[in-house]
């Protein structure tokens, strides 16, 4: 979680003392106070990120101090506390411009939950002042891959991209799908157009209107000024609705709404906005059981689907690998390594290329990331690979442990044949199928096999001849 600075505002010196250790030991930085006015002093500063803040103290009430904090342009996020669960003082209490309320006494899970929700939130809005001009992507940052599924992707998304058609993309997590949208927005006739990516799980439940349709001037305490909204940030672009699957019901209605009238209402106004935006979603789910258990709209879910494209993940097409390898290495060495161009050891890139990679493309992307940063003069090595990667029985150094015989590439040409064993295995002895996983013909895939099938008959002979030697030796 993101580092927070928080105020703990209570009357009472054991709820402070509570909070502030419990925050403290998960990596925020605490401040305290215990009464209204004292709140507002530290708040005044303008550094507090988010404040709990009791509903309930002698001098000035939780509603007061908000009240008087949004006055004054403070830009802390309030989450308010209390021990009485009235919806009148919840009520109140978001009216003024709080951001959540919680019943005493608190779940340090739950408060940590919320403290999440709020650094996810207020990274989106920082994100969303600079997006209403920002065409997110660049042709560079695209990669064209090899295998027949991402061909097969890439033909799909040149029929679908000049169309107004939403799609729906589905694959595991970190398979690539926001690479997707990207590439259908470029093709689009809204190209130049906003690109406006959203998290949906990251904005809380009762945020979410105001975010997606955004408000008017006066909607709500603390709307001084009216709010576009990111739908109408979006107008004649593309909004990417990532994890759509984790939108509440509620607001599924309202989104088939603006995918059927092609229209918002911002909250706080009677009128409803025109707009023309491309909706593109994703989603790691299964968004069709989700469906039949009651906890997605079929009819959003059709409408969503009209079009629909799945990502494989890495382990049906590994032969993407080698360029992803290269490609994201390069994006890698721009962000962390300066002016250095990066290389990789063929014994680190022979690793790399062998792995399953279970985390699809974003665990690559963070694998490289992290060598990057740990790599000397630029070349990635062996030692600067996380010890998840490198195969059992490899010192980090590329020797061999536990005094183990064999060179660097024998010890990787087993880890090679043990994957390929593995891939077959789950393939139920399909040969043919398990090249097509591996990214490699099956003709390679036989010789490999016969390749580790005469090495280790040799080494059985060798291991004759020298017991052999060893009987006969008079020494």
């Amino acid at each position: 979680m993101t580092s927070l600075q928080i105020l703990v505002i209570d009357d009472e010196p054991a709820i402070r003392q509570i909070l502030s250790a419990s925050l403290g030991r998960s990596g925020h930085a605490v401040d305290v106070a215990g009464s209204g006015r004292a709140a507002l002093a530290r708040l005044a500063k303008g550094d507090v990120d988010v404040a709990l803040c009791d509903l309930n103290m002698p001098d000035l009430s939780g509603i007061d101090v908000v009240r008087q904090a949004r006055a004054a342009g403070i830009d802390t996020t309030f989450i308010m506390m209390t021990a009485y669960s009235s919806l009148d003082t919840a009520i109140e209490a978001m009216k003024a411009g709080a951001f959540d309320y919680m019943i005493k006494p608190l779940r340090s899970e739950e408060v940590l939950q919320r403290l999440l929700q709020v650094a996810d939130l207020r990274g989106l809005r920082d994100e969303n002042r600079v997006l209403r001009k920002l065409v997110m992507g660049s042709r560079e940052d695209l990669c064209r891959l090899p295998s027949p599924a991402m061909r097969d992707i890439e033909r799909l998304v040149a029929k679908v991209a000049p169309t107004s058609s939403t799609v729906l993309i589905t694959g595991e997590s970190g398979t690539g799908k926001g690479m997707i949208a990207r590439l259908i927005h470029q093709q689009s006739r809204g190209a130049n157009e906003p690109f406006i990516p959203v998290n949906c799980g990251a904005i809380p439940e009762n945020l979410l209107e105001s975010e997606f349709f955004g408000h008017t001037k006066g909607a709500f305490t603390g709307a001084d000024k009216a709010r576009k909204g990111l739908f109408l940030e979006a107008d004649r672009g593309t909004i990417f609705l990532d994890e759509v699957g984790e939108l509440p019901l509620q607001m599924q209605v309202k989104l088939l709404h603006v995918i059927e009238a092609k229209e918002v209402r911002p909250v706080g106004s009677e009128q409803m906005r025109k707009v023309d935006v491309r909706i593109i979603a994703a989603t790691n789910r299964d968004l069709r059981e989700m469906a039949a258990a009651g906890r997605f709209r079929e009819d959003l879910f059709f409408r969503l689907s009209a079009f629909q494209i799945h990502v494989p993940p890495l382990r049906e097409r590994r032969q993407d690998i080698p360029d992803l390898l290269q490609f994201l290495l390069a994006r890698s060495g721009r962000r962390f390594a300066g002016d250095v161009r990066l290389v990789l050891d063929p014994d680190a890139e022979e690793i790399l290329r062998a792995y399953g990679w279970p985390g699809n493309v974003r665990e690559i992307e963070n694998v490289l990331d992290r060598a990057a940063i740990l790599a000397e003069d630029g070349r990635i090595s062996i030692a600067d690979l996380p010890p998840h990667i490198v195969p059992a029985g490899l010192a980090v150094d590329g020797s061999p442990l536990g005094g183990g015989a064999g060179s660097l590439r024998e010890h990787v040409r087993r880890f090679e044949h043990t994957l390929i064993l593995q891939v077959i295995e789950e393939a139920a002895g399909d040969r043919r199928l398990a090249a097509r996983r591996l990214g490699i013909g099956l003709t390679t895939l036989y010789r490999k096999l016969e390749e580790f099938e005469a090495i280790q008959s040799g080494a059985g002979r060798a291991d004759d001849v020298s017991q052999a030697a060893a009987a006969t030796d008079p020494l």
